[in-house]
């Protein structure tokens, strides 16, 4: 459900106003320290950025994605790394859970999401497997009732802000039907983040590798409940 024309208008101009009077000259402070002040955070959870695309009934606003788009046009007028503290939770991060997880999942985890109080990152991308995503070669292994998750995870944004992953892991055999798509909380045991990216130019943004471990997590945090389905989960969001 989209927002009625009047009240988007309203949250629109907020966003020009918030952009303009308070994004636009915090710039050079995230040029020179490559981070977007806590404060600036704050606001944006205020504001509600963090639940954009996420519906109403999880504590979010709900936007189409046309709407959605016109936000993200507003932002554009600013550096990308505004834009990026919320990207994952509004997009790559949260949609997976949206779209299949279970209706336990959804409750747990999208209002927090919406809040901005838990930053999703979209964990699929390793050091050989990109656009073609049907190679990962991160491995979930039956353990009882959990998995343990072992491999890399390459160029994952806001992983050094996140408190959680959707992450992709091959359970099964070769080829895109092998993957399984999980919901993997950043301090599990066996879980850490190598150091951030240096990048030319996007500072404030983050991105780094995730390594595991032998992580344990529990076959209650497949998206949807079931194994081997996670690459079409991917190719939806």
């Amino acid at each position: 459900m989209s927002l009625d024309q009047e009240t988007f208008k309203l949250l629109k101009d907020s966003v020009q106003r918030f952009v303009r009077e308070r994004l636009m000259p915090a710039e050079d402070y995230v040029e020179e320290h490559d981070e977007v002040p806590a404060d600036i955070v704050s606001d944006m959870k205020e504001l509600g950025l963090f639940g954009l695309s996420i519906p109403e009934e999880f504590g979010g606003i709900g936007l189409t994605m046309a709407q959605e788009c016109e936000v993200a046009y507003e932002l554009g007028h600013t550096a990308l790394a505004f834009r990026s503290v919320v990207g994952t939770n509004i997009g790559i991060g949260s949609q997976g859970i949206l779209i299949d997880g279970t209706a336990e999942q959804k409750a747990e985890y999208l209002p927090r999401i919406a809040s901005g109080d838990l930053v999703v990152s979209f964990a699929l991308t390793e050091p050989d497997a990109g656009s073609d995503a049907a190679s990962i070669k991160t491995k979930g292994v039956k353990d009882g009732s959990d998995y343990l998750l072992s491999g890399t995870k390459r160029f994952i944004t806001n992983a050094p802000r996140a408190g959680a992953f959707t992450l992709m892991a091959r359970t099964e055999g070769a080829g895109a039907g092998g993957i399984t798509a999980f919901i993997v909380p950043a301090g599990l045991p066996g879980l850490s983040l190598g150091k951030p990216d240096r990048k030319m130019g996007q500072r404030g943004t983050k991105t780094c590798d995730v390594n595991l471990d032998n992580v344990r997590v529990p076959a209650a945090n497949i998206i949807g409940g079931e194994p081997g389905k996670g690459f079409k989960t991917a190719m939806k969001v």
